[in-house]
């Protein structure tokens, strides 16, 4: 997952809600969302190289989304999968402030990453490259590939986009894949310097990513109600193509579910 917009606690209706990218080489090979043969309370895509995902949800209304943190030295080559700690999280009945400081513990042997965790009661975010773990405020957040809130052109464009579509009462579905779309490419003076070279930067600098090999996969909306109903979509794309079709999945949490 390689950009995140998510609003928490800002709209009337709904306590959660994100729409998400996930970037990605076209090679890896991926499951689209769905709910789990070993996990059913566990609804998410799924990373079928590393086992792991980069964003998901369960029955009992927990949230995580992974993104990971770009930088063109310090790379782990036998670094444990990222997207196990999205799955690590979902699966495990520790609170996110919890979770999140027990990972402390041991984020060093990770390569660089975001993680987003909550619950119906509190959203969290850590980064392995950005300190101790922080309990989010209602707000309006973003993130790629860098830290939380680093003003990159695509966080800035998107996460002005998201607030707005947030100002409506209805949630305009059309509008947000429109804004996970977005093929605008930065200009080269405002593009960040994370070590991979002027042309890559270039490349990888738009909301929706075309470059190559290595692009956007897949796209989600995901609408958690004050009332604690689930709505995820979810768009699959081919290489360099927007897909069209959304796949929904639709419940109501169960707020006394035990942890799977």
């Amino acid at each position: 997952m390689c950009v995140i917009f998510l609003a928490w606690r800002r709209h009337p209706d709904y306590r959660l809600v994100v729409a998400a990218n996930r970037d990605e080489f076209y090679a890896r090979p991926t499951a689209p969302a769905g709910y789990w043969p070993e996990a059913p309370d566990v609804l998410a895509g799924r990373d079928l190289e590393g086992g792991g995902t980069w964003l998901g949800v369960t029955r009992a209304g927990r949230f995580a989304a992974l993104t990971n943190y770009r930088r063109g030295e310090g790379h782990i080559p036998d670094a444990p999968t990222r997207g196990r700690l999205v799955s690590e999280f979902l699966l495990c009945a520790s609170s996110p402030g919890e979770y999140l400081q027990s990972l402390a513990q041991r984020a060093g042997d990770y390569n660089g990453f975001n993680l987003l965790v909550g619950d119906c009661e509190s959203l969290h975010w850590f980064s392995n490259c950005g300190g101790e773990p922080s309990t989010l405020e209602p707000g309006i957040y973003a993130v790629s590939n860098d830290l939380l809130d680093t003003p990159w052109p695509k966080i800035m464009r998107g996460k002005d986009g998201f607030g707005r579509l947030l100002e409506a009462r209805d949630i305009d579905l059309s509008a947000m894949f429109e804004l996970l779309m977005d093929r605008q490419t930065a200009a080269d003076g405002a593009l960040p310097d994370t070590g991979i070279g002027l042309s890559r930067e270039r490349a990888l600098s738009p909301i929706f990513i075309a470059a190559g090999d290595y692009g956007t996969r897949s796209s989600t909306v995901l609408l958690i109600e004050g009332s604690g109903d689930v709505t995820f979509h979810e768009r699959t794309h081919e290489p360099g193509i927007a897909g069209t079709e959304t796949i929904t999945y639709t419940y109501p949490v169960e707020s006394d579910r035990e942890a799977v």
